[in-house]
């Protein structure tokens, strides 16, 4: 008698596979920069700069020099991710027997932490980028339409003052010559930085590292969500990798805590509201914040411009 197992479906033992998230980078530029909270909708910088002039000093009568207060408005977008799933089409798939409670009444996901983190994260990831890369009045995944822009935008050769020096190229050589083209008034700052995407980070230690530049040692990156680090070798700047700039080839340099981001609430970047809708029969979240960027002085930021 021969077996006939033709009618039935080859055997997978879905309940035994292990569930695997998707995990993104979280996003840290605010780290290094200036943050401002309480920003309702828009807020000024304000900037104070003293013009000194010394002249002669026998029988001085007449005053000169100046101190001028000027502003840079920063004005923060809303933006909100909410959304709802119904756990109830869970229950014809192995992960209503890992992911529910028993029961026809689903008010609880055992995945809730897992879930919560990969908002939590993906929206830190969006933050980054919405600081790096919004355009005013354009439409973007990360940002949605507002009326404020980008640091791409702003350190670059579109705002009066910014210099503009270097090329595409990720090297110490390119570096050096954005570093030269750096105001004298700020080359001694504790906080100078250059900013590149992570690509370009790693592309930059793949050429270090081809020179056979044996002074460096590689155990000096730091690795953190969002970010890579390492000094410049011989000054006093930090070379920074951030997802905020994935996918451009942009390179800047200044004074990261000349960097302003205004926001309503720092906590409202990693807390949010996660409940169950017995109207809807839905798991829902919503995430909201407020985020702004300006820059305080763009005189003192150089950028290779490139897109």
């Amino acid at each position: 008698m021969a077996l006939d197992v033709s009618a039935l479906s080859n055997f997978n033992n879905e309940v035994a596979g292990e569930l695997l998230v998707k995990s993104v980078y979280g996003g840290s530029t605010m780290e290094y920069i200036t943050v401002k909270e309480g920003v309702k909708y828009q807020e000024p910088i304000n900037l104070m700069e003293v013009d000194l002039y010394i002249q002669n000093g026998t029988c001085v009568s007449t005053p000169s020099g100046s101190l001028t207060y000027t502003q840079r408005n920063i004005t923060v977008c809303p933006r909100t991710s909410f959304d709802g799933i119904c756990l109830k089409d869970m229950d014809k798939k192995y992960l209503g027997i890992a992911a529910l409670e028993p029961g026809s009444y689903n008010e609880t996901f055992a995945m809730a932490s897992a879930y919560s983190n990969l908002l939590v994260n993906q929206f830190q990831k969006a933050n980054d980028q919405f600081l790096w890369q919004q355009v005013s009045g354009s439409a973007s995944t990360f940002g949605g339409t507002c009326e404020s822009d980008g640091l791409k935008v702003i350190i670059s050769g579109s705002t009066a003052g910014v210099v503009t020096a270097g090329t595409g190229d990720y090297t110490l050589a390119n570096l050096e010559t954005m570093l030269a083209a750096l105001s004298s008034d700020v080359a001694d700052r504790e906080d100078l930085t250059f900013f590149m995407s992570i690509s370009g980070f790693r592309s930059l230690i793949s050429n270090i590292r081809s020179q056979n530049n044996f002074w460096f040692d590689p155990t000096s990156i730091v690795n953190r969500p969002g970010l890579l680090e390492v000094g410049m070798p011989f000054q006093n700047a930090k070379i920074v990798g951030t997802v905020g700039l994935q996918g451009s080839g942009r390179i800047v340099l200044g004074p990261a805590k000349q960097i302003v981001a205004g926001t309503d609430l720092m906590s409202d970047f990693s807390e949010f509201q996660l409940w169950y809708d017995i109207n809807t029969d839905q798991l829902k979240h919503r995430i909201s914040t407020k985020l702004g960027v300006n820059v305080a002085f763009p005189e003192y930021w150089v950028s290779n411009d490139v897109a």
